[in-house]
């Protein structure tokens, strides 16, 4: 029998914020909390601007369930990226992400920052998200007790987010199974950071319906003082046979929302702001759900600049319907034979000579756009950077080696192996050298440390590979 998740969510600006930073969306399938960061102008846009883009996985079903997730949240991060670059005032800014996508009987969990997930299951309470944050990483290296983590000074600072400052940030992923009645909680760290994890699990296990439990926790985070924004998405696995479901939030999300009409469709493809958000309230109106923080009041107002642009886009690319210009003529034949009319011999050579002229004028446009281009690849399992396009036409090769480095694939992390395999596109050299110059400091953190047992012995010792020497300018 099929599964499905039946939800409850609430988001607080708290007792010290006078802006809402938190996102977060869940829905049948997918469940995603996101906490932004970037002063005044930014973390809003960040978290809603990422929420927005992931809320198209709520679906039954989704092509590679696997990597599905990490691949969206990575082409989410492409898009902050973007948004910097069009809006300088925004850079610096960055957001947490803490997903779950529900595929068959599996959970796919992708994870960056430190919002984090619970999972009660046969009565065992645990948090199955780890904190990219530098205590974090003192406590794991045995550096620091757990109990000293909560009173470091700099126990708020990230190592791991999505932003601007990474071309390709690595993000924890992994699968649970999960079976009917278990219940999961995802919250940024306005919740942790006040409440401690004993009472939250109190409340997980009390509370009978997952409307109290999110009220609740988010009314405990206000009785500590909750000096920051605080969100909670809770969820429950349960069967579904097909027949709808009813739930508490389904007259909230099941209101009809007005279709764009044509006019807008084609404004927004174009990027008008205001038809975007229209797309995407009219799309998530067909489905239970429910989004609240600054996701929420950007899709409401369309007043946060550019965050509903792209999904927009992507959206109104759906919907619209384009006649290919070979359809057209084909139409127009049938239109012009059906009258009783035929064209004159001299049209259709003429007809097809200047087809022929504006294909190969296309052709000839496109490669030369090519090899303006660049990407970050495996070239003969080193690191390269290519100028041109990762793809082949034929026997035209589209692309070629432009500088090979001494950094070794197999020296990062798997998932970032995976992407540099299906190459990382860069906007130009400068950016494509930029996000060599990340890998490198990612694979110089996984070198070995070799310690001599006494300076006698130092020379003895194996050599690093270069990519781990230290250079002297």
């Amino acid at each position: 029998m099929a599964l499905m998740l039946n939800f409850a969510a609430r988001s607080d600006v708290g007792m010290v914020r006078t802006k809402n930073d938190d996102s977060a969306y869940v829905g049948r399938y997918l469940a995603v909390v996101a906490d932004g960061m970037g002063g005044h102008v930014g973390g809003d846009v960040a978290s809603a601007s990422t929420v927005l883009d992931l809320v198209h996985l709520d679906v039954p079903e989704t092509p590679d369930p696997e990597t599905v997730l990490p691949d969206e949240i990575q082409a989410a991060n492409l898009v902050l990226n973007e948004l910097v670059n069009a809006n300088p005032k925004l850079s610096g800014m960055g957001t947490t992400v803490t997903a779950m996508l529900l595929t068959g009987d599996v959970l796919q969990f992708a994870h960056i920052g430190d919002s984090r997930a619970y999972r009660l299951k046969n009565g065992v309470f645990e948090q199955v998200s780890k904190d990219h944050t530098f205590v974090q990483r003192l406590v794991d290296e045995g550096r620091l007790r757990p109990e000293e983590a909560e009173l470091h000074p700099h126990k708020n600072v990230l190592l791991r987010v999505l932003g601007d400052s990474d071309a390709s940030p690595e993000l924890d992923v992994n699968q649970y199974p999960v079976e009917p009645g278990e219940r999961w909680m995802l919250c940024s760290d306005g919740l942790n950071a006040v409440v401690p994890d004993s009472i939250t699990e109190r409340i997980m296990r009390g509370t009978a319906s997952l409307d109290e439990t999110a009220e609740d926790l988010v009314e405990t985070t206000l009785a500590h003082g909750s000096p920051d924004n605080v969100t909670i998405v809770v969820f429950e696995i349960v069967e579904h046979d097909g027949a709808p479901v009813p739930s508490p939030t389904d007259e909230l999300t099941e209101i009809s929302e007005p279709a764009p009409d044509t006019g807008q469709l084609t404004i927004a493809a174009g990027g008008d702001l205001e038809a975007s958000a229209a797309l995407i309230r009219h799309e998530m109106a067909k489905r239970p759900h429910l989004l609240v923080g600054a996701a929420e009041l950007a899709t409401q107002t369309g007043k946060i600049p550019v965050v509903t642009q792209r999904s927009g886009e992507k959206r109104a690319a759906a919907i619209l319907t384009h006649k290919t210009p070979a359809a057209q003529a084909a139409q127009e034949q049938e239109e012009f034979e059906a009258a009783g009319r035929r064209p004159r011999r001299w049209l259709v050579p003429t007809f097809l000579a200047l087809m022929t002229l504006i294909l190969l004028a296309v052709c000839g446009w496109g490669y030369l756009w090519t090899q303006t281009q660049y990407f970050v690849g495996n070239h003969d399992g080193q690191v390269a950077i290519f100028k041109g396009v990762s793809q082949d036409l034929g026997p035209l090769k589209l692309s070629h080696l432009d500088t090979l480095t001494e950094i070794p694939v197999d020296a990062l992390p798997q998932y970032t192996q995976q992407r540099i395999d299906s190459s990382l596109p860069a906007r130009d050299l400068a950016h494509a050298q930029t996000m060599v110059g990340e890998l490198l400091v990612t694979a110089k953190q996984r070198c070995p440390v070799i310690v001599p047992e006494n300076p006698e012995s130092a020379g003895s010792l194996p050599v690093l590979p270069p990519y781990c020497q230290e250079t002297t300018p």
